[in-house]
């Protein structure tokens, strides 16, 4: 009986660079994945006929299908795309597809991941109902715009609300903020990064290249003296807690892992580095989206088989501060093994990138550690979320 068991065996992104004044300012999400399916194929080492499909997560880029872009140019032409958009849960939700049909028995190797160019995006022309002109400049939104939750207002949707309902303070918020700068710093200058980096050449505004491979957006000189003397972003809200410091970043990277079934893993010599055991989704209001998370972590550890206690690192994405410290008071979670190498307040947050990005990380650091069992989780816009399970056998 075959084994259809879903394993990465090869993972790789882009530095992460801040959008619009950062290295990647005028590289396009399409370039981002043309970069990181091909190095995923070359570290894979998979005949590139035995590959049957890739997934990328895209958001807010207009539309296409950026998988199929990448596929041909690295030569995959006999390859099919997928476009997933789950907002900020999207590339999760690849890696999450990608398995479940390699579970299921109908392909064998899929390179899943996703890709965001927030600098290049672009603004869409809006018909506004009652007129002929394509005038406006306009986003799709994640879910219908009321007071509560605003739909291009995150600070109040995510950020605030989250902090809010649980009654977290700012300094608790800035706190973890502080304390994810240090740990990307600490893990950049360890080279705790490196391997899964793929240099990318990026063009500058005067024409010349340069080779960006370092993560830009974490702030050495962050200190907590500076975080409490930023501005809220709603002064006229009672309260508000909500900075730019102990917000994401807008970002821009590409993020890829390939997916195989344990049974070509074993006849084609490659090395299973983790298994996925589990991935799943869920939606909460809109305006609760923030804690989304509290809901989808006890689904995917559940569909994984393992209890919360259990797990041994943790990505709780930064979308806002509020969110991982909101999941960690609720659920119980130690907070030391949670974004031990950093997340969206310090490395920052490519959306469709992020949940890549954030389960290739995670797989090197249980790696480096011996092995375990490790969750990335996430909430995505419109009160979404998504999670996946990753084990490394331990030593």
């Amino acid at each position: 009986m075959s084994d259809t068991t879903p394993v990465i065996v090869a993972g790789a992104r882009t530095a992460v660079g801040t959008a619009f004044k950062g290295t990647l300012r005028d590289t396009t999400a399409m370039e981002l994945a043309e970069v990181v399916v091909t190095e995923v194929v070359a570290r894979a080492g998979l005949p590139v006929d035995q590959i049957d499909d890739v997934i990328l997560a895209e958001s807010n880029y207009g539309g296409g299908d950026m998988a199929r872009h990448a596929a041909v140019v690295a030569g995959l032409t006999h390859v099919p795309g997928q476009a997933v958009n789950r907002h900020c849960a999207g590339s999760l939700t690849a890696i999450g597809n990608a398995a479940a049909q390699i579970k299921a028995g109908a392909e064998r190797a899929i390179i899943a991941g996703g890709t965001q160019s927030t600098s290049t995006s672009p603004m869409q022309a809006f018909r506004e109902p009652g007129t002929t002109e394509f005038a406006q400049k306009w986003m799709p939104p994640t879910h219908p715009d009321t007071p509560e939750a605003p739909n291009m207002d995150m600070s109040i949707t995510v950020g605030w609300n989250t902090a809010n309902a649980l009654g977290l303070s700012r300094e608790e918020l800035d706190d973890w903020a502080l304390r994810s700068h240090q740990r990307a710093v600490a893990a950049i200058d360890s080279g705790a990064f490196t391997d899964e980096i793929v240099p990318v050449e990026a063009l500058q505004s005067d024409g010349s290249r340069v080779t960006f491979d370092v993560d830009e957006h974490p702030r050495r000189d962050t200190t907590a003296e500076r975080l409490a003397g930023l501005k809220v972003l709603h002064p006229e809200i009672d309260g508000f807690t909500i900075t730019a410091g102990n917000s994401s970043g807008m970002n821009d990277a590409a993020a890829a892992v390939m997916v195989v079934s344990r049974e070509l893993a074993d006849d084609s010599g490659l090395r299973a580095l983790a298994e996925v055991k589990a991935w799943a989704s869920t939606a909460v209001d809109p305006a609760n989206t923030g804690l989304a998370v509290l809901d989808v972590i006890p689904k995917v550890c559940d569909r994984a088989g393992v209890a919360i206690s259990d797990v041994d690192l943790w990505e709780i994405n930064e979308a806002f501060a509020s969110v991982p410290v909101a999941a960690c008071r609720k659920l119980g979670i130690d907070e030391s093994i949670v974004n031990t190498l950093g997340s969206g307040c310090s490395i920052g947050h490519p959306v469709a990138a992020s949940g890549a990005r954030m389960v290739i990380s995670l797989m090197n650091e249980l790696r480096r550690r011996g092995g375990g069992t490790a969750v990335a989780a996430m909430c995505a816009g419109g009160g979404q979320a998504g999670a996946v399970v990753i084990e490394v056998p331990k030593n």
